[in-house]
């Protein structure tokens, strides 16, 4: 079982620190591009967290189950309205199975980087893959790798700076693993917080994929259907499962 990083004190303030992951003009074309893939079939959310995606999604009408290694992530999802109609289940949503199966899958807000393998990131898929069914679609929203601007001999780049937060990516290019630090100010002191990430590039997504039975349909670097292109700083990626 995989470290649980989304602890008590993570989930307390998550909404707050994600503020603006929650801005209509950022999540609302989130929830209607997975609401279309879904269409009339029902939707497995990976690392579903408090719920931000799942419930706009449910209240568009598609039956969302999700599972989630914290505890405290899904109890803060159970205290808003509308999390009745969610299924949830504990565990590491690289190996974790559940009833059923889905029209899609997917996982959001690079996610999949907390999962601090290969293998484990191969086995995501591959546990996507047994839970899809025939022609269903997989979706992946992730940062692409700032490696481009990050100067030769460094390991730090600083990706926020604000008044009520400091983010700094700390690279590990040797074992494409990365660590993002967090610095925000609590009770009038900055806190930290550090999140260990694998980083992976979209051809090596694409060859998971694969491996699983699953291919690309499509990549955008926003919700928006915008083109993906060597300067995008992150990608939507649709797989499909092989029919």
């Amino acid at each position: 079982m995989p470290e649980n990083h989304f602890g008590e004190d993570v989930a307390e303030r998550y909404d707050e620190s994600a503020a603006d992951m929650f801005d209509p003009a950022v999540l609302d074309p989130a929830v209607e591009f997975l609401a279309a893939l879904a269409g009339d079939g029902a939707a497995l959310e990976l690392g579903i967290g408090t719920g931000r995606i799942a419930l706009p999604l449910s209240e568009r009408g598609v039956r969302v189950h999700g599972i989630d290694l914290s505890e405290a992530m899904v109890a803060k999802l159970r205290e808003k309205p509308g999390a009745e109609r969610i299924e949830a289940t504990i565990g590491d949503f690289a190996t974790t199975r559940v009833d059923g199966t889905f029209s899609l899958a997917y996982i959001v807000f690079n996610t999949i980087g907390n999962l601090t393998t290969q293998d484990a990131q191969v086995a995501c898929f591959e546990n996507v893959a047994a839970h899809l069914e025939p022609g269903g679609c997989f979706v992946i929203e992730l940062g692409v790798p700032g490696l481009r601007t990050l100067p030769s001999g460094e390991r730090f780049q600083v990706f926020d700076f604000g008044k009520e937060h400091i983010g700094i990516d700390e690279y590990d290019i040797a074992n494409q693993g990365l660590i993002s630090h967090h610095l925000s100010p609590v009770e009038g002191q900055w806190r930290l917080v550090s999140m260990p990430f694998r980083y992976v590039w979209p051809a090596e997504l694409d060859l998971m994929a694969r491996i699983a039975g699953m291919t690309l349909r499509e990549r955008w670097s926003g919700w928006n259907r915008e083109p993906f292109t060597s300067e995008s700083t992150k990608h939507v990626s649709v797989w499909e499962k092989f029919a």
